[in-house]
């Protein structure tokens, strides 16, 4: 089918500086020139006076897998809250703090999100998160691979052997359909999971293996600048959440010595004050983004707090034991054997909160400090700081300085004085959030067929209706295109879409097989052959990424 928007404001950051008025040309799901002869199509959308931007792209999400769903037991009574979803062709489901599988693509869509990365997936949960992806309808999704603390790299870390390490993470993105490797509090983990220390920092030892957090940062970066993938390491910091953490994000930032590598959530990361005394609680993030802005080979999303119930999932098993003890609130463990930990705790932040309030404004503090927005992207951790519906309402605050001055008087005074955010008076234009939320973590992700407008896109449009409420805007799109069909026109789903699934596929030699197979059979309680998704588990297709 061959779909004209004509006359619209583009937005398109990635090919053009400015918004400009013209028309997109889409043509079997891709956008293409305008064609040389004369052709009627068979769909026009007169898009005068409305904005048009990519579809948006979320980078680092929760919605797939068995902490989805340990989440969703946790929390029955949240589930019957059902905020808005676009009405029309939709299957049942829930919403709450972790939607269901259908209401998470319909609501993604419904923002006009049209890709979505799961940043937390063990190997040996990968075919679980494919069959969830398999039930959610609209978008475009991939997940990113736990490595932090897998037991077989610790071995091939601990033995200094990184070729080996390289090959070996190599085939797990291939055996996953997987797309990135993601670090989460490397060898904190697996020091909880072993009953030692509860905080592990950069240079404390792993017990069992004799390395250290360092050491796993380093290898597995290196790994995966080896693999030339697409995306670098995805790497969660030791102590998320603690005060006086900062100083072991910079030492982390520092220790990459150049290699690439995105640290996610980082508002999370940003505290300074002492462990023990609430009252030093404070944000220290002029001195990381100072850093930041000085190494490009660095880039972060925020995982900003958003006010309101929601559900701390992280694969981060200490941390949720940590929040278990402040809060008092029910608490949820896993452990993947050889692999990963899981920690599920309800939260509630709270605007009457200083705690929670500077959360929220060290998560700002981010977006405004940060000079490139090419290399930060919107995030709220979706749902640890708050439910990716709030992206709108994060949008707004950084768009309209006189909304976030009204949110800010609504928090408590003592936040002055422990962040800047009553000094920042910038406000973001529609370019620059048409990069944090589209083009920004396109690039990053290194899709080069997403987030942006130009020739050979893919046709994944939203439209935007103009309003003075910046928030109500966003929250509604007039349409939303995928694959250069429409499937929402004016809050209705006229279509049923179900996206792909991308995926690296990177190169690597397979002699280390001969070790790891009898390892395995030693050590997991399956086979090597059950391990490995298959394809009949990706029946809509996959987007594969070839590396370097």
């Amino acid at each position: 089918m061959l779909l004209k928007i004509a006359n619209g404001t583009i937005v398109d950051p990635r090919n053009h500086p400015t918004r400009y008025v013209g028309d997109l040309w889409v043509l079997g799901g891709t956008i293409i020139p305008p064609p040389q002869i004369k052709q009627q199509p068979d769909q026009i959308i007169d898009a005068s006076g409305m904005i048009v931007m990519p579809g948006g792209v979320d980078m680092h999400a929760h919605i797939a897998g068995p902490k989805v769903n340990y989440a969703r037991k946790l929390r029955p009574e949240r589930q019957r809250l059902q905020p808005r979803v676009a009405q029309g062709l939709q299957r049942s489901g829930t919403a709450g703090v972790t939607p269901t599988t259908f209401t998470t693509g319909y609501l993604y869509a419904g923002l006009g999100y049209t890709t979505v990365f799961d940043a937390a997936v063990p190997a040996l949960g990968a075919r679980h998160a494919h069959e969830e992806f398999h039930d959610t309808p609209a978008i475009d999704k991939g997940c990113f691979i736990l490595a932090g603390n897998n037991t077989y790299a610790m071995k091939l870390i601990q033995e200094r052997r990184p070729e080996e390490l390289t090959s070996y993470l190599g085939w797990l993105l291939q055996a996953t359909y997987g797309y990135a490797l993601k670090v989460v509090n490397p060898g904190g983990v697996e020091n909880w999971k072993l009953g030692w220390a509860h905080q592990t920092v950069l240079d404390s030892v792993v017990e069992g293996y004799g390395i250290t957090p360092r050491d796993i940062i380093q290898q597995i970066s290196g790994a995966a600048d080896r693999l030339q993938l697409p995306h670098p390491m995805h790497l969660h910091c030791n102590q998320l959440g603690l005060p006086g953490n900062w100083q072991t994000t910079l030492q982390t930032m520092q220790a990459l010595e150049g290699s690439r590598a995105h640290l996610t959530h980082i508002q999370f990361h940003s505290y300074g004050g002492e462990p023990d005394d609430q009252s030093t609680f404070c944000s220290r993030v002029p001195d990381l983004v100072a850093y930041v802005n000085d190494h490009p080979n660095l880039s972060i999303d925020v995982g900003h707090v958003v006010f309101g119930h929601t559900t701390s999932m992280t694969g981060d098993g200490p941390l949720g034991n940590y929040l278990h003890q402040v809060t008092g609130n029910k608490w949820f463990n896993s452990e993947t054997e050889c692999e990963a930990g899981c920690g599920i705790v309800p939260i509630v932040y709270r605007e009457k909160s200083t705690v929670h309030a500077l959360q929220w404004a060290i998560g700002v503090e981010w977006y405004l400090l940060m000079q490139d927005p090419w290399r930060i992207a919107m995030s709220t951790d979706h749902p640890n700081g708050g439910s990716f519906t709030a992206y709108p309402e994060m949008i707004a605050v950084l768009m309209d300085l006189a909304y976030r001055k009204e949110v800010l008087a609504r928090l408590p005074e003592a936040i002055r004085g422990k962040s800047c955010i009553h000094d920042l008076d910038r406000v973001y234009s529609f370019e620059e959030i048409a990069i944090i939320t589209r083009a920004a973590p396109a690039k990053l992700l290194g899709l080069p067929n997403k987030g942006h407008l130009g020739w050979g896109a893919d046709g994944d449009i939203t439209i935007y209706q103009p309003q003075a409420n910046i928030k109500s805007m966003f929250e509604a799109p007039r349409y939303v295109i995928k694959s250069g069909a429409v499937i929402i026109n004016h809050g209705e789903y006229v279509r049923e879409y179900f996206g792909k699934t991308i995926h690296v596929q990177p190169t690597f030699q397979t002699d280390f097989l001969q070790e790891f197979t009898p390892w395995f059979a030693n050590n997991y309680s399956l086979s090597l052959a059950n391990y490995p998704v298959t394809s009949d588990y990706l029946p809509h297709g996959t987007i594969p990424v070839k590396c370097g």
